[in-house]
């Protein structure tokens, strides 16, 4: 979980959560959000993370924001 630990050592936070009607939400911010993923059904909290560190590299390679909460 590279980008995650990149993320995190530069200030960034990683929280796992309930988000409006998700029961699971994992987000991912540095002074902005940087990634909002969605559980998904039978998706293990591992594979959620993982998605998430995907996602945080893409943003680090692109600056494309991740967001399944508001852009679904």
């Amino acid at each position: 979980m590279n980008h995650l630990d990149d993320l995190i050592e530069d200030g960034g936070e990683v929280m796992l959560g309930r988000e409006d009607d998700f029961p699971c939400v994992a987000v991912a911010t540095a002074d902005d959000v940087v990634a909002m993923l969605v559980r998904r059904e039978g998706e293990t909290l591992t594979a959620l993370l993982r998605r998430l560190n995907r996602a945080v590299g893409k943003y680090f390679e692109t600056g494309e924001v991740a967001d399944e909460v508001y852009d679904l």
